[in-house]
């Protein structure tokens, strides 16, 4: 499944992005701040879109111009999260690559994708979160109108062996409605 939004596209990975994908995700300003290690080759690249990105619901973040992969964005459904056990709840992430940075293309792909979560996958919750320090994720998340539901101050992060502080944040189907986001 494709989403389209004003300037981007929303599609599922191919391994034939595994190049672009390595030319973002190796970045260190890239993943730690998101909780995971930056890519150390393309074939580790590739291993990621063959196995995480594989998941249903995860698509290739690309601008319309040239439908080159330029980010990550999912919602990761039941069995694909910490945040949640039930089916009719997910948890939303995503990331881009630093040159794309304060376009505005996540909090347009997080929109189109909470939409398709609320009105297709007929979510009634979709969770959020971010780790301390990480202002422009927090950002993302308050102008798709999450708000904060809770904060772990000894959150232990396995892919980095590192303990922080996250914050967790919701948005539910009543509240987005409301907020006429359709």
């Amino acid at each position: 499944m494709t989403i389209e939004t004003e300037r981007l596209i929303l599609r599922p990975w191919k391994e034939s992005d595994a190049e672009d994908l390595y030319t973002y995700a190796k970045d260190p300003d890239i993943g730690p701040i998101a909780g995971w290690q930056p890519h150390k080759s393309v074939e580790d690249s590739l291993h990621i879109i063959r196995t995480v990105f594989a998941q249903p619901e995860c698509y290739a973040v690309c601008l319309k111009t040239d439908n080159r992969a330029i980010g990550s964005i999912a919602l990761m459904l039941n069995g694909n999260t910490e945040l949640t056990d039930r089916d009719d709840e997910c948890e939303l992430g995503y990331w881009i690559g630093k040159p794309f940075w304060g376009n505005g293309y996540i909090p347009e792909a997080a929109k189109a994708l909470i939409r398709h979560g609320f009105l297709k996958l007929r979510m009634n919750i979709i969770w959020c979160g971010y780790y301390e320090g990480n202002e422009k994720s927090k950002r993302v998340q308050e102008k798709c109108g999450f708000t904060h539901y809770k904060t772990h101050p000894h959150l232990y992060i396995s892919l980095m062996r590192e303990i922080r502080t996250g914050h967790i944040t919701r948005l539910t189907r009543a509240e987005w409605l409301t907020r006429k986001q359709i």
